[in-house]
């Protein structure tokens, strides 16, 4: 019996076992049994999902080198007194928030944003109503609505000069129905000059909203409307009571879109109105140039703070909507 047991020692200590980390004859504290280094979680994430990374980390790459990082420095620069250098302190943003030109900036911003993403949205909600019906040649006019958002902006902003401008055909229409009886000038301060840049904005930008609420429409199944038939349901009932529900996902993304765009407008303003009706992103190119790249990016922190806090409550107002339904 001794003499099986040493032959069969000596056979399992000269064999060597197979796997990640084998484990000598004669360590300390091993009582025999084979042992396995298993990788860490993240090693065997990595390998797992190393295509994946390899095909994504050029967009991170992208987003953190000319997004992230031009965002904290804007950031750390508005926290640097222009003439003393001290770090942090909050003069450029009290610089900023004292000037005339700042405070019509944001007014106007505001008042560009809540008039244009109206429009867009009652426009473009009624367009895709009519396009996502069944009818000869809809297809054409799909294609026919898209044609604005090809139009670069610049040249949308410089074609509305013809319509909004003094000599425009606005003023030539008024005229001639007898509603003004002296050319208006709409590109000024004011009321006027926030509903033309708004207008222009609206006639550009429309084609999204289109898009995304007809995308909405076409997910809804006809099996709703169906049975909403059956029921004696009017056309308005359905609307109000399935399509518009149902619809809400799309005009959400439709609206946290178009608001943060219009937040940023910024070639149409200064085609149609240069420095009358500044805005939050002419604002901060004036500054810029000015040679004030502190207070722009005070002035630009705070458009960045606007947007965010424009989103965090539209989702929370959404969103308890939706619970309270």
């Amino acid at each position: 019996m001794d003499r099986r047991d040493d032959q069969t020692g000596g056979v399992g200590s000269a064999t060597q076992p197979q796997g990640d980390v084998a484990v000598a004859a004669g360590t300390p504290g091993v009582t025999g049994k084979l042992q396995y280094e298993r990788p860490s979680a993240s090693r065997r994430f990595i390998r797992r999902n190393a295509l994946s990374i390899i095909m994504i980390l050029p967009l991170v790459l992208y987003i953190f080198g000319f997004t992230l990082l031009p965002v904290f420095d804007s950031i750390r620069l508005s926290l640097v007194d222009r003439f003393t250098g001290e770090f942090p302190t909050t003069s450029n943003y009290r610089e900023v928030m004292d000037s005339t030109n700042f405070n019509r900036a944001i007014r106007n911003t505001l008042g560009i944003t809540a008039i244009g993403v109206t429009l867009e949205l009652i426009f473009g909600l009624v367009i895709a109503l009519m396009l996502a019906r069944a009818f000869r040649a809809r297809g054409f006019f799909r294609s026919m609505v898209l044609i604005p958002l090809g139009v670069p902006t610049l040249v949308a902003g410089a074609a509305m000069i013809y319509i909004l401008g003094l000599q425009g055909y606005l003023n030539e229409i008024l005229l001639r129905l007898n509603i003004i009886d002296q050319q208006i000038l709409w590109t000024v301060e004011g009321w006027r000059g926030m509903f033309s840049i708004a207008i222009a904005d609206t006639w550009k930008t429309t084609p999204l909203v289109i898009l995304i609420l007809l995308a909405g429409l076409e997910a809804i199944p006809g099996d709703i409307y169906e049975a909403a038939d059956v029921d004696g349901a009017s056309k308005w009932r359905q609307f109000w009571d399935h399509t518009l529900p149902l619809l809400m996902p799309a005009i959400t993304m439709a609206v946290i879109l178009r608001a943060i765009d219009a937040f940023r407008i910024f070639d149409i303003a200064i085609v149609l109105a240069g420095s009358q009706v500044p805005v939050m992103s002419s604002f901060v190119y004036f500054e810029y140039f000015a040679g004030n790249l502190n207070g722009a990016s005070a002035a630009s922190t705070i458009l960045l703070l606007m947007i965010v806090i424009f989103i965090v409550l539209y989702f929370l107002i959404v969103e308890r909507r939706r619970g309270d339904v």
